[in-house]
């Protein structure tokens, strides 16, 4: 389960919209770039690949819940 979760937005504009993320998952500390096309590209450390799937659908839907739908 990811855990401290945390989000910065980088670029808002017409054109690009980007957000920097960070989090914790399995004592590892992961960061990257999320898009608004659903992309992200890795930082540093990056998940394997039986990991990774599970770590971007989750990572997806953390940003469709903090930034996307209003509370």
């Amino acid at each position: 389960m990811i855990s401290h979760f945390q989000w910065k937005e980088l670029r808002n504009n017409l054109v690009r919209q980007e957000w920097e993320f960070s989090f914790f998952y399995k004592g590892n500390y992961f960061r990257g770039m999320y898009y608004k096309n659903g992309a992200i590209e890795w930082s540093e450390t990056t998940p394997t690949e039986a990991e990774k799937k599970q770590l971007e659908m989750q990572v997806h839907d953390l940003f469709l819940y903090h930034v996307y739908e209003e509370h």
